[in-house]
């Protein structure tokens, strides 16, 4: 029996977790999937703290066996304090390309109490679709809470799991 090309398709996975900031802070409102969110919480990070974002860089980053976001943006440089977590996707998706690989599709669960994400997830799958080049149906956004269990159930911050898949690429696509 023949083994496919295991350098055709890719499947990583990503996880972030940010801890709430005890005070909400105006100049760094909620940002979760690109999107900016009306709730009076500010996640506590290095960056912009777009859990979903940082998740799905290290899922693409682990399927490309390219690192993590770590490696390219290190929270000890403080000359990338505030960065945007789109540039970090960026960064990810062109380290793939670089590999010959694109993204197909990707599968997000955020685990969080608060705040409620469904009247939100259009709008973050459609940031989504604009930030990574996929087409919407590509794209899958839950939501999940722990039941008030753990530090996420006493809605002390919030966390997101990333699944993807990357092939090889083809010429012309932003996603690779």
């Amino acid at each position: 029996m023949s083994h496919p090309d295991p350098r055709q398709l890719r499947i990583g996975h990503g996880f972030d977790a940010h801890r709430f900031a005890p005070d909400f802070d105006p100049a760094s409102p909620l940002v979760i999937a690109g999107v900016t969110l009306p709730a009076k919480r500010s996640l506590l990070a290095h960056s912009d703290g777009d859990l979903v974002l940082h998740a799905l860089a290290d899922a693409v980053l682990g399927a490309a066996a390219a690192g993590d976001i770590g490696g390219l943006f290190p929270d000890s440089d403080a000359s990338i304090a505030g960065i945007s977590s789109s540039v970090i996707l960026d960064a990810a998706l062109e380290a793939a390309a670089a590999k010959g690989l694109r993204l197909i599709n990707l599968d997000l669960t955020v685990v969080a109490q608060v705040p409620k994400l469904s009247p939100f997830a259009e709008e973050m799958r459609e940031s989504l679709a604009g930030l990574t080049g996929l087409p919407r149906d590509c794209i899958n956004l839950k939501a999940t809470t722990t039941e008030g269990m753990g530090w996420l159930g006493r809605e002390e911050g919030m966390a997101c799991h990333a699944v993807v898949l990357l092939g090889a690429s083809g010429a012309g696509s932003r996603a690779g």
